[in-house]
């Protein structure tokens, strides 16, 4: 059995086209609603949408090492079969059939495979609104690499694994009992990234990703990554309230309009994968 797990908090518009996106690659999809108030409407929001939540949490800040407890303990319920988590923001593209990469892993011992983030922006670094019926692909033709250069946010994910192997904040490394994480070039339990490294088009940066960004970066607390936000409201704030695409640190090129994503057609990710594995 291969499972999705994914956290739903703040709205659901991405939702859609994130499930989407998984059909057919895993075989049981596990929503869990995170919501800040039994009145905010996160939950309502979600069930219109025809999902039955494998759970709901409560809890007024929204945390991210919860986040990160919620999908460690989702895991858990199934320890030994695997699971992609991905964020409702997140479509992860793999660079051949994620079966063939979860036989891979059976076959030589791995508990654990990595990507990295490619972050999808709309026409002039612009923000796109987002709606059920939006073809999410040309409404996000661009693709770069510019949420690490503006603000240092670690830029790794954990995104293919073993229900009992846990996970980081964040789920940007994997997490052992000694204390230690799978940080750097190799891990004897991850799938080598020279084999196979996940790219993660990140579809946060839609019409309402300023509000959001600047509600996060106002927390001031640690556990929200608020910083890093706040770095983040910056650089959108002085390129005109949008992705400067010009700056050649952010690798923005555009991409073929398919209904899909081509693993192959961002051109710099053969050499950007190496960056990322340091970071």
């Amino acid at each position: 059995m291969l499972n999705l797990v994914t956290v739903v908090g703040e709205n659901t518009h991405i939702l859609p086209h994130m499930l989407k996106h998984y059909e057919g690659l895993v075989d049981k999809v596990h929503v869990v609603v995170y919501r800040q108030s039994k009145n905010d409407g996160i939950l309502e929001e979600v069930e219109k949408l025809g999902i039955e939540p494998f759970d709901v949490y409560t809890d007024d800040k929204y945390n991210w090492n919860t986040v990160t407890h919620i999908y460690n303990g989702v895991k858990k319920t199934k320890p030994n079969e695997w699971w992609i988590v991905s964020d409702d923001d997140e479509l992860q593209v793999y660079p051949r059939d994620v079966r063939d990469i979860v036989e891979e892993c059976e076959k030589y011992g791995y508990d654990f495979v990595t990507g990295g983030f490619l972050d999808r922006i709309g026409t002039n670094g612009t923000f796109p609104k987002v709606t059920r019926d939006t073809n999410i692909h040309k409404a996000f033709p661009l693709a770069g690499f510019f949420r690490y250069p503006m603000s240092g946010a670690c830029p790794n994910k954990v995104t293919l694994m073993k229900g009992h192997q846990e996970i980081t904040s964040g789920q940007h490394y994997a997490k052992f009992p000694n204390g230690t994480n799978s940080w750097g070039y190799t891990h004897p339990k991850r799938m080598p990234f020279q084999d196979c490294f996940v790219q993660v088009h990140h579809f946060k940066w839609d019409q309402t990703c300023i509000e959001r960004i600047k509600k996060v970066a106002d927390v001031k607390k640690e556990y929200s990554y608020s910083e890093e936000y706040l770095k983040m409201y910056n650089a959108i704030k002085d390129s005109g309230w949008k992705i400067d695409i010009e700056n050649t640190l952010y690798k923005v090129e555009k991409l073929k309009e398919f209904s899909y994503i081509n693993y192959n057609d961002y051109s710099v990710w053969s050499l950007l994968k190496n960056k990322i594995v340091t970071l």
